[in-house]
């Protein structure tokens, strides 16, 4: 064991968004999850809806392009509290909607 590991410390703190030029916000209706053994890769992309062309071509080529809006890649010790962040704040939704919840996907 490292000296200091044992010596965990609580700190508390408040994120703050960095008011630095570029887009506040990234649409993507659709995630890719890859992992190593140290870290995942969550890969989003904005899937719009297909032409019948592109849903011919897609059934030839057994394939759909779509534009990735950010790759994120976290480390494994992240992932959990992720997951529980993501379930709470679907609990909370879930009863702030009535119970109607998540419409199925939308992509």
């Amino acid at each position: 064991m490292l000296a200091g590991m044992a010596d965990h410390k609580q700190i508390n703190f408040t994120i703050v968004p960095d008011d630095a030029p570029g887009p506040d916000r990234q649409y993507a209706n659709f995630c890719a999850v890859a992992h190593t053994p140290f870290d995942f890769t969550l890969t989003f992309c904005e899937v719009a809806p297909l032409s019948e062309k592109e849903i011919r071509d897609a059934e030839q080529e057994h394939m759909v392009k779509a534009p990735v809006r950010a790759k994120i890649v976290l480390p494994v010790q992240f992932i959990g509290p992720l997951i529980a962040a993501l379930q709470e704040n679907l609990r909370v939704y879930t009863e702030s909607t009535q119970n109607q919840g998540p419409m199925g996907p939308v992509h």
